[in-house]
């Protein structure tokens, strides 16, 4: 079966910025695929060479076996980007905005079926004839993923779509993506919410300096020895007065009673720890562990490359 997204020694340099540095990996047909890295790591100017919106330097990359430089044309069909940044005409209804986009893949009023059920499903209904610049920020945000659909993509390419986005909103952006997922589509996320792309994707990259620095299934990632912290969770008999030093740095919240520790299993141990509050005279009276999730796996790979 042909890869939805084929990626192979992707190079792109601005002046002395290498913004990816040989960045090379495959997305299958109806995969849910996360792309991760902190800013700067590369995430957008990947998107923008997929999207045929910039050139790479060398290397090679193509959307469903159509290469973006030689069939620019087939492999744009094939892919719909949702942008970062809410950027909007604000001449036209919702409406006008979606037939325009239609009309960039030869579609025109011909789709207007099409652009119903799109406009039901994202609760846009009541907007369709609504100019844009009266809409809020997440109903525009609504609307820049109505385009990228509007052709009917095979690949989907969510660049931070839920962003300044509320809590109702982001729910429902989380079930529609579903449903596309369901329906055959093939899904690229960016997020910097860790919790997203640990819930819904299947398979992860991060990214960092240009450089792919992890690729594996989810649950591979978090089960690995790349996230070693830990979370280690306690409760005292009495509020703590006198943390030893050599614990200060491990801090992630600290009230009266109740102290989070993080450390490194390949390192510290709980023994350990526990013998040094002991020594300190702060009794422990309750404590739980917590597994390291995305964020520390992330944290973990990153600072190792920052290092």
């Amino acid at each position: 079966m042909i890869a939805a997204v084929s990626i192979t020694d992707i190079k792109k340099y601005y002046r002395q910025v290498h913004a990816l540095d040989g960045v090379s990996f495959t997305i299958d047909q109806g995969e849910f695929f996360g792309l991760l890295g902190p800013n700067g790591a590369g995430k957008s100017t990947l998107i923008n060479i997929m999207a045929g919106l910039t050139r790479a330097d060398s290397g090679y990359l193509s959307v469903m076996g159509h290469d973006v430089v030689r069939d620019y044309r087939q492999s744009r069909r094939a892919i719909g980007v949702v942008p970062q940044e809410v950027v909007f005409d604000p001449f036209f209804t919702v409406r006008e905005v979606l037939r325009l986009q239609a009309g960039y893949f030869g579609l025109g009023k011909r789709n207007d079926d099409w652009i119903d059920e799109i406009l039901h499903i994202l609760k846009l209904a009541d907007k369709a004839d609504a100019n844009m610049r009266t809409l809020s920020g997440g109903m525009k945000r609504r609307v820049l993923i109505a385009q990228a659909l509007v052709h009917k993509p095979r690949v989907v390419v969510l660049d931070e779509p839920t962003a300044g986005v509320d809590v109702e909103l982001r729910q429902l952006l989380w079930e529609f993506i579903r449903k596309l997922h369901k329906e055959g589509h093939t899904i690229l996320l960016t997020t910097h919410y860790l919790e997203e792309a640990e819930m819904l994707c299947d398979r992860i990259a991060i990214l960092n300096k240009g450089r792919i620095v992890a690729l594996d299934d989810t649950r591979k990632l978090l089960d690995s020895d790349i996230g070693r912290t830990r979370r280690l969770c306690l409760q005292t008999s009495e509020p703590i007065v006198n943390l030893p030093e050599s614990l200060a740095d491990k801090v992630v919240s600290q009230e009266e009673q109740q102290i989070i520790l993080q450390f490194d299993k390949s390192i510290d141990s709980i023994g350990a720890i526990l013998e040094t509050l002991q020594q300190a005279n702060i009794k422990v009276i309750d404590l739980h562990t917590q597994e390291a999730d995305l964020e520390d796996v992330f944290v973990d790979l990153t600072r190792q490359q920052d290092s």
